[in-house]
């Protein structure tokens, strides 16, 4: 158990967060920081007043406080509108950006219009994180994810070891679900790992998909194998297209505390993140998902696989998309 625990962000993934803590113990405070709603200076001044006085992350720290003595549970939990809630905290999980949606007139926000507002609020996130626990493990959730995790680096120069971004685990969660879905068998026999960036160029691993420790290829033909791959890619998009809404939130929230918990207990285990690479994989300086042990000073150790031909031109392709969209953030870091 940690003595904190802080949120950066109270929306759907930071509230599954904070009432998951808060029943598996794994610190004696939570501090959960948003700053909506965000007052409109358009709108009438009553309506301005009403708008200050609330807080989402105060309120969902009450809501889930006020469960407390029915799960029998003695986390602390406090929220506010600036980052204060986070201060002293051992542990940072950061859901904080703005999903892409519609605006009134029905258009929606260009990819760099959309990555410019999310570089804004992570610039703001480094400098509370930086003001009030700089010493914190970081595991950032937060998309676009490639992008968030090198803008945290960028402003916080933290050691390579704690900071780390959360797709991997994800990510490798709806593989192993798509294929124990079609192979008929239960989830807890499927080990697989996705590796690369977080979007349509990662790398779900056929070489390393076992079935109970067999070969995925005994259970499912490569016609199989091909669809589950590429709906792995396409996985949270179909999640977002049936909810018509928002983005997948237990899923996200699940796999960060996976790692959390990996940190929390120091149980060393082999995970897949994103994590800085320094020739591993031949990539260097960038942050990208591959397979690391986990434990209580963060990322302890990459693990390099032994990848197919196919599989290494494939990440290497993804790492390639990263190294795009971290010039594209360094660019616009400088207009910010």
């Amino acid at each position: 158990m940690l003595n904190k625990i802080g949120l950066i962000g109270g929306g759907y993934i930071g509230g599954v967060l904070a009432q998951e803590i808060a029943m598996r113990r794994l610190s004696r405070e939570v501090g959960l920081a948003d700053p909506a709603p965000f007052v409109n200076p358009n709108d009438p001044p009553e309506r301005q007043d009403v708008a200050k006085k609330q807080s989402v992350a105060i309120g969902k720290a009450l809501d889930i406080a006020e469960g407390l003595p029915t799960i029998r549970s003695d986390v602390r939990l406090v929220g506010s509108k600036d980052y204060s809630a986070i201060a002293g905290s051992e542990l940072i999980i950061n859901t904080a950006g703005v999903p892409r949606k519609a605006r009134p007139d029905g258009t929606f926000p260009s990819r760099e219009e959309l990555l410019a507002t999310n570089l804004r609020v992570t610039n703001a996130v480094a400098e509370g994180i930086r003001q009030n626990c700089p010493d914190a493990i970081i595991i950032s959730i937060a998309n676009p994810l490639d992008a968030i995790v090198y803008t945290l680096n960028k402003r916080l120069s933290p050691p390579k070891n704690k900071l780390m971004g959360m797709a991997g685990q994800l990510d490798s969660g709806r593989y192993c679900y798509f294929v124990a879905d079609a192979a008929n068998v239960s989830v807890e026999n499927v080990n697989a790992l996705v590796l690369g960036g977080h979007g349509d160029t990662m790398v779900p691993v056929r070489s390393s998909c076992m079935v109970a420790g067999i070969p995925v290829s005994k259970f499912l033909d490569d016609d199989t194998l091909k669809a589950i791959e590429t709906r792995t890619r396409k996985a949270g998009g179909e999640v977002v297209g049936l909810l018509g809404f928002g983005s997948a939130f237990v899923s996200p929230a699940w796999a960060a505390l996976e790692m959390a918990e990996a940190i929390i207990l120091d149980k060393r285990k082999i995970l897949p993140v994103c994590a800085m690479l320094e020739g591993e994989y031949g990539v260097e300086g960038m942050f990208v998902g591959v397979p690391a042990i986990i434990g209580k000073n963060g990322v302890e150790q990459v693990i390099e696989l032994d990848l197919t031909d196919e599989e290494k031109e494939a990440f290497k392709h993804s790492a390639g998309a990263v190294r795009k969209t971290c010039d594209e953030v360094d660019e616009m870091l400088t207009k910010l």
